[in-house]
């Protein structure tokens, strides 16, 4: 038989309802829980006022939204086809001949739609607003440990020695082993109040154990003479693993700058593994939301409603949207350590739910 586009847009326009009304609620409630954590911390690590939470926890939105999306989607999905099967639509639909493939294709469709504007149009947003969170909390004194920056315009660090706050620009940095080169480097010493105290210049450097090594080295001070010396070292927090984690997360760069980025990391000799791992991610969120919508149908397309159990099936796809988030976790951490190759580790989730959801929805309609 077959489908009516009458009848498919009436399907969409029903779970895009149930979708937005479940993604407005989750949002809500992870701005307000934003909101609070970031009140606290701001009453314990520095003196932020409530406009300026409000500003960074809606900042922050947009990344969340990305990572609960699949749960919006699979609950929407659920409330969708529930209130069909309540409300005697769905056996209706069956009854003229249309298996459950054709009612959950309009479904799939919009629901590979919101994918694709998600990581084309969405994430870029998403990152931009990202990056200005991260900066407001670095202003606000929020962050744990100093802030760092690592990317194309090279090495950006600010510590506090003391009474001294110290600020490091390298134009080039490079991995070499397991050491961090630097090139054309310059240090700035101010003291608590922001005066200028005086200026290193160096052309090279090395990041050693807790400390600095630079070579051919200008020593700048207020109404003195350049000092020349051929090598200074000055101490430093910064270690390597902290450049690691710091360099670039891939929540901050958008989905159509990763690839540049992902260039340039294996250039300067460090591994992409992460930002190649976030990529593959982004490019099966699509599959993986419409393998949540397969999951939902599982549990919640039922035309017999004397079955009973509906409880029991609502709770299952609970419980099962939750196992999913937790073995997709695991999948990626394994991705993260190289225990599994990138692609394996970003594809698997949603290839595993999407086969399990074809799976039940066979076994319910044909079996």
């Amino acid at each position: 038989m077959r489908f009516s586009p009458v009848l498919s847009v009436y399907i969409a326009r029903k779970f895009l309802g149930a979708f937005f009304g479940a993604l407005g609620l989750i949002m809500g409630l992870i701005y307000l829980f934003d909101v609070i954590e970031l009140l606290r911390r701001a009453a314990t690590h520095g003196n932020a006022g409530l406009l300026v939470i409000l500003e960074m926890a809606l900042m922050k939105l947009p990344q969340m939204v990305q990572t609960i999306l699949p749960f919006a989607v699979m609950i929407g999905a659920m409330s969708c086809f529930w209130a069909m099967t309540r409300s005697r639509e769905l056996v209706v639909s069956r009854s003229a001949g249309i298996s459950v493939w054709q009612f959950l294709a309009p479904v799939l469709g919009v629901v590979a739609l919101i994918g694709l504007f998600d990581v084309t149009a969405f994430d870029p947003l998403s990152a931009r607003m990202y990056r200005v969170y991260e900066r407001l909390e670095d202003q606000q004194a929020l962050r744990s440990g100093s802030p760092l920056q690592v990317n194309e315009d090279g090495l950006w660090l600010r510590e506090t020695h003391g009474d001294e706050v110290v600020v490091v620009h390298a134009d080039h940095v490079w991995q070499r082993g397991l050491t961090l080169r630097l090139r054309t480097v310059s240090v700035f010493v101010t003291d608590s109040h922001m005066n200028f105290e005086y200026r290193l210049e160096a052309k090279t450097g090395v990041l050693g154990h807790n400390s600095f090594h630079l070579e051919d080295v200008a020593l700048y001070r207020r109404e003195r003479p350049v000092v020349l010396m051929p090598a200074y070292d000055f101490d430093t927090d910064l270690t390597m693993a902290r450049v690691m984690d710091s360099f670039a997360t891939p929540e901050t760069v958008s989905f159509w700058e990763l690839p540049g980025f992902i260039r340039f990391f294996e250039s300067a000799g460090f591994s992409a593994s992460r930002q190649k791992l976030y990529f593959q991610s982004m490019l099966a969120s699509p599959l993986l939301l419409c393998a949540m919508v397969l999951l939902a149908a599982a549990f919640s397309v039922n035309p017999d409603m004397r079955s009973g159990g509906v409880a029991k099936r609502l709770a299952g796809g609970v419980v099962a949207g939750f196992l999913f988030y937790f073995f997709s976790k695991v999948i990626y951490a394994l991705g993260l350590s190289s225990t599994l190759p990138v692609l394996m580790a970003a594809w698997i989730p949603s290839l595993v739910a999407g086969l399990i959801g074809v799976a039940a929805l066979f076994h319910l309609e044909d079996g």
